[in-house]
């Protein structure tokens, strides 16, 4: 029996993307209207993995994810580096010129913004999810509103793509996180994911930086989470990647020492594209 993948918004997402990419078209979905949602699946074991956004290289962090994974103690088992392709599509028979609104994530309309702007007489419409809003035309055949989603919405809900690739900056990616609820060692892995918190002193984090490079560790990337029940102080989010795992783990012995309350959020495979 496969393996249930829970994912944030409808089938036809970037998420449902990413879920088929790395597990097949045929892997059971388990569509969730919020991140929030996708946490429950997982921790009810109704889905067995989970495929979240983290990060963009437009809009940075989603930081409230982080500390969804921080405090449900779930595990990072894999990522997936997604290109972001934006597409203007609507019922069959239409033009542009047809369109009076355009509805979609609140960020798909962002990174739309400069294509929008040509077309002032559109209303833009935010609404929870890309892809759920090609399905509600579809479904009920709304005439004069068109959706930004990926293509693979397009493909299942029966629309026609009006506009191609309309995002403003074209390099634009999206860094999704597989997650699980039980560590499930590699022997083999890249990349670590880490949290821990320090005394709110000069030099802590530094020193800590330190022994990551005196270790050969490289810092990909660094998040900092302020500590709701302790004023100033701080957690801190990092991914680390290294040739061996011998080097890894001097670090993790030597973080122990100097941080506080040490996590391991995960350890896999670097998917990063090189």
């Amino acid at each position: 029996m496969n393996e249930k993948i829970a994912i944030q918004g409808a089938q036809g997402s970037n998420h449902h993307k990413v879920a088929q990419l790395l597990y097949g078209n045929d892997t059971p979905i388990e569509e969730c209207l919020s991140f929030d949602a996708l946490v429950d699946q997982l921790l009810n074991d109704t889905a067995q993995k989970g495929v979240m956004a983290i990060e963009n290289t437009i809009a940075g962090s989603i930081i409230p994810n982080y500390a969804l994974i921080d405090q449900n103690d779930l595990q990072i088992c894999d990522e997936y580096y997604l290109p972001i392709h934006h597409h203007l599509m609507a019922l069959p028979g239409q033009s542009i010129l047809d369109i009076k609104e355009v509805c979609s994530h609140p960020m798909a309309l962002l990174q739309c913004k400069q294509f929008l702007k040509k077309h002032p007489h559109i209303k833009l419409v935010e609404d929870v999810d890309t892809a759920a809003v090609a399905k509600r035309i579809g479904k009920e055949q709304l005439k004069g509103v068109a959706a930004i989603a990926p293509k693979i919405a397009a493909e299942l809900f029966g629309l026609d793509v009006l506009e191609d690739e309309i995002q403003t900056i074209k390099n634009n990616a999206t860094r999704f996180v597989v997650l699980q609820t039980r560590e499930q060692p590699i022997q083999d892995f890249n990349k670590a994911s880490l949290k821990f918190e320090l005394d709110h002193k000069r030099g802590s984090l530094a020193a800590m930086l330190n022994v990551m490079s005196d270790c050969k560790l490289n810092l990909t990337k660094i998040q900092s989470l302020p500590k709701i029940e302790t004023p100033w102080k701080y957690a801190f989010f990092v991914d680390v990647t290294f040739d061996r795992v011998a080097d890894y783990e001097k670090a993790k012995a030597i973080i122990e020492i100097m941080a506080e309350d040490l996590k391991v959020l995960g350890t896999y495979n670097n998917g990063r594209p090189s």
